[in-house]
């Protein structure tokens, strides 16, 4: 996966549209948990796209909503979910912090383990 691709994955699966009912936020919203494979795509894009940016020193503004989505309203939707009797796969927790640590090493720099 390069960058550019890393990039998309990361937008498409934030930013909810009609073109991508399987996005993580979409399905997240719906009550549902993500399809197969979807935790790992994020998690590699994630890499990949702090590979890249490592040492830039600015990021562009729909990355970083996406960013922001991926890290933050995930949590606030798993929680909201859980309160109304959602029954979230297992692990599903920790690989939404594993996103948002993930999306601190972009913002920061510097890898952080989760």
């Amino acid at each position: 996966m390069n960058y550019d691709t890393a990039r998309k994955v990361l937008i498409d699966q934030a930013i909810t549209n009609l073109d991508n009912p399987d996005a993580l936020l979409t399905r997240m919203q719906q009550g549902k948990p993500p399809v197969p494979g979807q935790i790992t795509s994020i998690l590699l894009a994630l890499k990949v796209a702090f590979e890249a940016l490592k040492e830039a020193t600015t990021l562009d503004r729909e990355l970083t909503y996406a960013l922001y989505l991926l890290s933050l309203r995930t949590q606030q939707l798993f929680a909201i979910g859980r309160k109304n009797g959602i029954d979230w796969p297992p692990l599903f927790k920790e690989d939404l912090l594993r996103i948002s640590a993930a999306c601190e090493s972009i913002f920061s720099g510097t890898w952080q383990n989760s």
